[in-house]
């Protein structure tokens, strides 16, 4: 004689409480809170390596002008050969991104000795516009 016996799911519910399936929403919300703050973590690592890969090249801009103003000094035998007046090429050069200048940049020649003389060349990245923080580099040339 065969009993008549009832599906596991029926006999469960039956006596109360229910098999668990499948996952509970809750736990699907907090992991999708925890995957967020891990792309938000990597995305603002990104915006800090292209602001650090700008200012890189911003230096990286200015040590081949001043290179090139100590180049100049080294032809003419001269530290007083580079003219950074006011309209001075040397000036309209260092303010001109397209032409291996700097934003808002400036070069001056400041004398250090009879013949030796400091490179100065500031400038002030587009991103540090509301902020009176620029950036300097400076080399020092000595004739013989």
């Amino acid at each position: 004689m065969k009993k008549n016996r009832l599906p596991a799911f029926t006999r469960c519910s039956m006596r109360g409480n229910l098999p668990q399936q499948g996952f509970a929403l809750l736990e699907v919300l907090v992991s999708i809170l925890i995957f967020s703050f891990g792309v938000l973590g990597l995305v603002g690592l990104q915006a800090r390596a292209i602001t650090l890969s700008t200012d890189a090249e911003d230096r990286n801009r200015a040590a081949l002008l001043a290179s090139d103003a100590a180049s100049a000094m080294w032809l003419a035998k001269s530290v007083s050969a580079v003219d950074t007046s006011a309209g001075s090429p040397w000036q309209k050069r260092a303010s001109a991104p397209d032409q291996g200048g700097l934003p808002n940049g400036a070069i001056a020649v400041k004398s250090a000795g009879a013949n030796s003389a400091d490179i100065v060349i500031t400038w002030k990245a587009p991103s540090r516009a509301g902020t009176e923080q620029s950036s300097t580099f400076i080399t020092r040339v000595t004739l013989p």
